[in-house]
């Protein structure tokens, strides 16, 4: 599979899915100014992916910060890691982010997939 590699920016996050490597990584700030045409390459990916996953997928979220437009294509992201065996998520944010903290505890009630939140 190809790997997505992008670096982030100031207004986009950092992305890196590499099957052969199991890294998965979504980190830094999600404000696209499209962010459903940032995204879109991000969710085929996954669905690709999952016809042929690895047997275990430890997916890391670690947003500093992402506007409502990115908050719905996250969910979009985790519904679509939801039809994957094996899938877990760890959601990191800083330790005064009660905020980051709060989201990502949304995110795992609205999914079916095991989250453990960490600190940086």
């Amino acid at each position: 599979m190809e790997i997505i590699n992008l670096e982030g920016t100031e207004d986009t996050p950092k992305i890196l899915l590499d099957k052969g490597n199991g890294i998965f990584e979504i980190s830094g700030r999600s404000l696209p100014e499209d962010s459903a045409e940032f995204y879109q390459p991000i969710l085929d990916w996954i669905t690709a992916y999952g016809e042929d996953p690895n047997p275990e997928t430890l997916f890391t979220f670690k947003l500093e910060y992402f506007n409502t437009a990115s908050s719905k294509l996250i969910l979009d992201v985790l519904s679509a890691l939801e039809d994957i065996d094996g899938v877990a998520i760890d959601w990191y944010f800083h330790e005064d982010d009660e905020d980051m903290e709060e989201a990502g505890e949304e995110f795992s009630e609205l999914v079916e997939i095991p989250f453990e939140f960490k600190t940086y």
